[in-house]
């Protein structure tokens, strides 16, 4: 049964279909939270809505979030029909698959799809929450960073590199402006993380290695955590990896090829 921690909370989740962002969305779910997941593809998140439907008050959206006005009338939906959105958590992203990821191979076609989705998206989400959180004075916006963010890395590309630090840079331009008015915001940056985003590697990891790295389930816990902090405090950055980290131990800073 749910707790009653998030009780009346109002939660959206981008990228809520799987992964990460599921996972949050089921953490937030068993707090209490009525949970709004979206994301691209409707099998997904018809299935995501069916576990969350398990643990608590949830539904699921279609959205894009490199759509701008999609997701301006998303936001503008959640609130018309809830009254709020208390938390919002940002969790679609995606990388360029296919090996062509480094500049030695990669298109302008790759990089306009990762900056789409992983920046213009989610600062689209961000503002369109904002003015919502400002006048309540409280509110609360979990950016999924990366590892990628803060140790750039061959393995990732500089697409995934640049867009994953700006989410950073945005979360701390939304606390220099916004404390003031109760908003905080977050930015976690995950190491590698057993998601399906690991297929687009050029390289997927095998079985054995991802049973090794951090589960999608240690990240809800991390959301929840952060969701559940008193109002009056921030936290700024949280960076959560595997133990068996393999930027560590070397090994995965090859060039994708």
């Amino acid at each position: 049964m749910p707790s009653a921690e998030l009780k009346g909370k109002v939660a959206w989740i981008t990228g809520g279909g799987s992964g990460i962002g599921l996972a949050g969305a089921k953490a937030l779910a068993g707090a209490g939270a009525h949970v709004v997941i979206s994301g691209r593809t409707a099998r997904t998140n018809d299935s995501a809505l069916a576990e969350l439907k398990k643990i608590g008050s949830a539904e699921a959206m279609l959205l894009d979030v490199s759509d701008q006005q999609a997701v301006v009338r998303a936001a503008a939906d959640i609130e018309k029909r809830h009254g709020r959105i208390d938390i919002l958590v940002t969790s679609a992203g995606t990388n360029i698959g296919g090996g062509k990821r480094n500049f030695k191979n990669m298109t302008l076609e790759g990089w306009n799809d990762v900056v789409r989705i992983n920046l213009d998206g989610l600062f689209y989400c961000c503002h369109s929450v904002i003015p919502g959180m400002r006048a309540r004075k409280d509110g609360l916006i979990i950016n999924i960073s990366s590892w990628a963010g803060r140790y750039a890395s061959v393995l990732t590309g500089p697409a995934y590199n640049a867009t994953k630090r700006a989410v950073i840079a945005i979360s701390e331009s939304i606390n220099m402006e916004e404390c003031a008015n109760g908003i905080r915001a977050t930015s976690i940056l995950p190491g590698e993380v057993a998601t399906p985003i690991l297929e687009k590697r050029p390289v997927p990891p095998s079985a054995e290695e991802r049973a090794r790295m951090a589960q999608a389930e240690d990240f809800g816990k991390a959301i929840l955590f952060v969701a559940t902090m008193p109002a009056r405090t921030c936290v700024n950055e949280m960076v959560v990896a595997p133990t068996w980290n393999r930027f560590y131990l070397g090994g995965i800073e090859t060039p994708a090829r």
